[in-house]
């Protein structure tokens, strides 16, 4: 395996960056405000389809280096460098996360209010992925469809609602997202990810509304609402087409979160995706809807046991082209994040001329 070169200067920033805080000849200091995080998948996978192996391999399919640094009380910054493995084997990086963090005075009903700004998440990802804690297995519905990824080039702003949930509910359950009647996250961006510059002029606008109904009878229960509205990320003029075709998502997100097992359900409709391909021949936005369900068991203080099914139907103007996915598997947590988990993958389509895609992996999470 070898650094493709183009990626090159991002390790060599890295590398210095770690040696001129940490060596004593140098006259910095760290304090208690800097941190340092790893957060990797390395996996083994053996995928199948039609009776015949279609790959076999070990590989690292992400790994995030994360810098963090409070400058003062209300200003802090973030650094995120993604490598993956790519199809050829080559380990490539990519810049994931580099922003300010504006860390507000509560006012009224919003609690710890947050302004990201420069290449930040947005608002629907942090969110659920600390619900489902299984983005090692693979992305989430609303990626793994092709709808967007997790970051953006913009800003982002996020407060919890009505101050904080109880303490034993934040120790035994979940410390994220602890609004006591939920959160919400607002979002103007370029509209391309962070895997792409931006190829028009429009900014997309997001939103996401969690509302906590029973925090005192049923704290884990929330109800959230993604919505998105813009334009594909397409150039505003060529040969084809005029502008850029709609981007609009809806997506009704039900949550359940309990020490011992957590439930989601969410229902997707939109037409048009972030990179602006999902058009028809004339570039008009296809629409599409689905839905996806999640659990996971905890046995005890390490076994773990998930599983997942996800519905699509990529174009509702177009017959016998339904894709469903069903995940099933058995992890170990060794705590602070460090999971092992053994899943099966099975992808199937409504058009029996294309057979089911089927994988089992093997990945262990590393998180330092």
């Amino acid at each position: 395996m070898r650094i493709s070169k183009s990626n090159f200067s991002i390790f060599a920033f890295c590398i210095t960056f770690c040696i001129v805080f940490s060596n004593p000849l140098f006259s910095v200091e760290l304090s208690k405000s800097f941190e340092i995080n790893n957060l990797s998948y390395i996996s083994y996978s053996i995928g199948f389809s039609n009776g015949k192996i279609q790959n076999n391999q070990f590989n690292i399919s992400r790994s995030y280096l994360t810098f963090k640094y409070a400058l003062l009380d209300f200003l802090s910054f973030r650094m995120t460098v993604d490598t993956r493995q790519d199809e050829t084997g080559d380990l490539k990086a990519l810049m994931k996360f580099l922003c300010a963090n504006f860390n507000l005075k509560s006012f009224a009903f919003l609690v710890k209010p947050h302004i990201h700004f420069g290449l930040v998440e947005n608002t629907w990802h942090p969110f659920e992925e600390n619900i489902n804690l299984y983005r090692m297995q693979g992305t989430m519905f609303i990626e793994r469809v092709g709808v967007m990824n997790s970051a953006e080039f913009g800003v982002t702003f996020t407060s919890l609602l009505g101050g904080e949930i109880d303490e034993e509910y934040q120790k035994t359950v979940s410390k994220k997202f602890p609004g006591k009647y939920g959160s919400i996250a607002l979002g103007i961006y370029n509209g391309g990810g962070y895997h792409s510059s931006e190829k028009n002029k429009n900014k997309v606008f997001q939103s996401r509304l969690t509302l906590r109904p029973l925090p005192k009878f049923v704290p884990g229960l929330q109800i959230s609402y993604l919505g998105i509205f813009g334009k594909g990320n397409q150039a505003e003029i060529d040969t084809l087409r005029n502008s850029p075709p709609t981007w609009i998502t809806h997506d009704v997100f039900l949550s359940f979160e309990h020490k011992r097992f957590t439930l989601t359900l969410q229902y997707l409709d939109g037409k048009g995706n972030q990179s602006g391909k999902m058009v028809d021949n004339l570039n008009n936005s296809i629409k599409y809807r689905g839905y996806s369900a999640f659990a996971e068991l905890k046995l005890d203080n390490n076994w773990r046991i998930i599983g997942r099914y996800d519905f699509i139907d990529p174009n509702t103007e177009v017959d016998n082209n339904d894709e469903q996915r069903l995940i099933a598997g058995i992890g170990y947590n060794f705590g602070n994040g460090n999971i092992l988990i053994l899943d099966y993958d099975r992808k199937m389509f409504q058009n029996s001329n294309k057979s089911s895609e089927n994988n089992l992996k093997l990945t262990m999470q590393i998180n330092f």
